[in-house]
């Protein structure tokens, strides 16, 4: 079996887990990438629910003001275990990573960036929070070019009592899962849409909304940068995404390649297909560029 090309790292969003990335890793396995993923800390396998999530019959109010048990987790958890993939990666493909980041999966991914440049052959934002240095994700979810964003709609109770971004993804509320399916999957058949919602968590530290990006002009922006704009997204808006990848190149210099989906924020629900060509295609041309350099 020939070696891999390279390796893909993907790395989820907030309230989600490994397995948005199910649909595409068959596509990147399939032309000679290896691809690996991970729940985050907090995330997936590793979350916890406050104890009122479960309680029969439930508490509304008490779900809004229980204090979350991730209120201190800190944001230095995910880049540590992002770092370590991404290293295991490298290894095991014998060369360095395309890191993959969705929606504030953004974040965790420029810290890594910053931490391991030189195991980067690219970084890849999907509608993903890409911010200047010294800047944090609620810093920028407050910006005017956010202010179509669906998604805070969803939020309950006051994140900074309860230490946490809340969302109550197995509510029976119709109103509210229509926002919550707006907001993240307008483009997901509504059967798919009820089995990903099954698998969300409720809780996203507050650190991680909180934590500054570290990016330097030296180390991250040393990284080839790739963003995925998603025209239909309602939880990040384009004019947020566009905004985003304008502040970052005049910040740092240098300029993000950008490429577009017609889709809304989950296109590896919607369009695995399409948005697994854009990666493949950039896994491609990374390595190309790289080979060439060492030339």
């Amino acid at each position: 079996m020939p070696a891999p090309k390279a390796a893909f790292v993907l790395v989820h969003g907030a309230w989600h887990s490994r397995s948005v990335w199910n649909k595409v890793i068959p596509f990147l396995e399939a032309s000679g990438f290896l691809a690996l993923t991970l729940d985050l800390p907090g995330a997936g396998a590793n979350a916890s629910a406050p104890a009122s999530l479960h309680r029969q019959p439930f508490d509304a109010a008490a779900f809004a003001a229980e204090r979350s048990p991730v209120a201190d987790s800190p944001q230095e958890e995910r880049t540590s275990a992002v770092v370590a993939l991404v290293e295991e990666a490298a290894s095991l493909a014998g060369g360095k990573v395309i890191l993959v980041g969705h929606s504030a999966g953004g974040m965790t991914i420029s810290a890594v960036a910053e931490q391991v440049p030189s195991l980067l052959l690219a970084v890849v934002y999907l509608a993903g929070f890409m911010v200047p240095n010294g800047m944090s994700l609620l810093t920028m979810l407050q910006h005017g070019t956010m202010s179509s964003a669906l998604s805070p709609g969803l939020f309950i109770g006051d994140p900074v009592a309860i230490g946490a971004t809340r969302i109550h993804a197995g509510s029976t509320d119709e109103a509210y899962r229509s926002l919550l399916k707006a907001s993240f999957y307008a483009d997901v058949p509504e059967s798919e849409f009820a089995q990903v919602a099954s698998q969300l968590h409720c809780d996203e530290s507050n650190a991680g909304a909180l934590a500054p990006s570290p990016v330097t002009p030296r180390r991250f922006g040393s990284v080839r940068r790739h963003y995925i704009r998603c025209t239909q997204d309602r939880a990040v808006p384009l004019s947020g995404q566009d905004h985003m990848i304008a502040t970052v190149d005049s910040a740092l210099g240098g300029k993000t390649t950008t490429h577009t989906l017609d889709s809304s924020h989950s296109p590896f629900l919607s369009q695995p297909a399409n948005l697994s060509k854009i990666l493949i295609d950039i896994g491609v041309r990374s390595l190309a560029e790289e080979n060439a350099n060492r030339g």
